[in-house]
């Protein structure tokens, strides 16, 4: 009886845990022999798990997620020029510049997330800037902006031996690396394995490797960008995609970075879950000219994988036009659903007609004269 008493003691327990507490007990069975760890879900910015992931540290290159993405956004990505001669004359990791070659951003931006060219990252920072101070300015501002309290940047390639300064933290760098991705050009790059490109003096064809090796060994895996210094460690941010989930890993200090990885991965997706999201409320548009004052109107329901339990969270906005013209076609188009989880928008289902209405020619067929009698109407009830 005593057992008996003491298992339903433990499942009552379990049932009542909020559903954060459940996620984090079972992501936190992972040992990862990282100083800070974090997986976080695109969608909602939920954290599926963490190992000291406010702890300030040194990021090494994944620094140059900041000056890719910088770099991305400044425009005319495809103009050649020359490159800045002090600029590239640094230590470490190399895309191969020299003196005098001819580049382009976009190839900069290969050469910074491939073989994490320090030579690359402060050519684009002059050239974006034109100078490496105002870059690394630009650098610290952005990253205010994206909230990045524990991360203040002191160069473009993440070299810090002259420094204790350039530091983040392992959830900062998640929400950099989701920043980056949401832009195409940076995704493109930074999911590339492997790229043939023209530049030097005169330009000449090259291959750069990418130094994630995620990419080519883990099913998924979308980037983002790998990191060393002695002080930093072994540092690496990777995002990764199934099941219609986008999961944002991210490791610093780490001797095991490949296997955390792709343990932790292997749990955390088991954290996800396909809901289906509707639109419970009675839909329709308001119809002028035609032989019924509304038309029904119906809006898809939306398939889409969140941490279990978070959609509960889920908001829904109905945007419908406030009139359509007669005649109305079956299925046509006159407005959307959209789904919010704190405030961001995570989906949308766009608002189809359910049925067609036909012009009434009898009757009212203006828009004013369609108001005039539905505020008449109003007045008199």
């Amino acid at each position: 009886m005593k057992k008996l008493i003491c298992i339903a003691l433990s499942l009552a327990f379990v049932l009542f845990l909020p559903a954060d507490c459940l996620l984090r007990a079972n992501a936190d069975e992972i040992a990862v022999s990282a100083k800070g760890a974090v997986v976080y879900e695109l969608k909602t910015g939920k954290v599926l798990y963490e190992k000291n992931a406010n702890e300030r540290v040194p990021m090494a290159s994944t620094t140059k997620i900041m000056s890719a993405l910088l770099t991305a956004e400044s425009g005319s990505l495809d103009e050649r020029f020359t490159v800045d001669s002090d600029a590239i004359k640094v230590e470490g990791s190399s895309m191969g510049l020299q003196e005098g070659d001819i580049v382009t951003k976009r190839i900069l931006m290969y050469g910074m997330l491939l073989p994490s060219g320090n030579d690359a990252a402060n050519a684009a920072a002059v050239a974006v800037s034109g100078s490496v101070p105002k870059f690394v300015q630009l650098m610290n501002e952005r990253a205010a902006r994206l909230g990045l309290c524990d991360t203040h940047f002191v160069t473009p390639s993440g070299l810090d031996d002259d420094t204790d300064e350039h530091y983040s933290t392992a959830l900062d760098m998640a929400k950099l690396a989701a920043a980056a991705i949401d832009n195409g050009i940076f995704r493109e790059i930074c999911g590339t394995s492997r790229a043939k490109l023209s530049y030097g003096n005169p330009p000449y064809d090259r291959w750069l490797v990418n130094t994630n090796k995620l990419l080519t060994s883990l099913d998924g895996v979308i980037g983002v960008k790998t990191g060393f210094t002695d002080k930093a460690g072994r540092c690496l941010v990777s995002a990764c995609e199934r099941n219609g989930s986008t999961l944002i890993c991210v490791t610093l200090n780490d001797r095991n970075d490949w296997a955390d990885h792709t343990a932790l991965y292997e749990k955390c997706f088991g954290l996800c879950e396909q809901y289906s999201l509707s639109c419970d409320k009675e839909l329709s548009v308001n119809v002028v000219g035609g032989k019924e004052d509304k038309a029904e109107c119906f809006s898809p329901e939306v398939k889409i994988s969140l941490p279990i339990g978070e959609n509960e969270k889920v908001t829904s906005v109905t945007a419908i036009k406030p009139f359509v013209y007669a005649p109305v076609y079956q299925k046509e188009c006159v407005g959307y659903v959209r789904y919010y989880y704190n405030d961001k928008e995570i989906a949308s289902s766009p608002v189809f007609t359910k049925l067609s209405v036909s012009n009434d020619v009898s009757t009212k067929t203006g828009v004013i004269e369609y108001y005039y009698d539905k505020l008449k109407a109003l007045l008199a009830g």
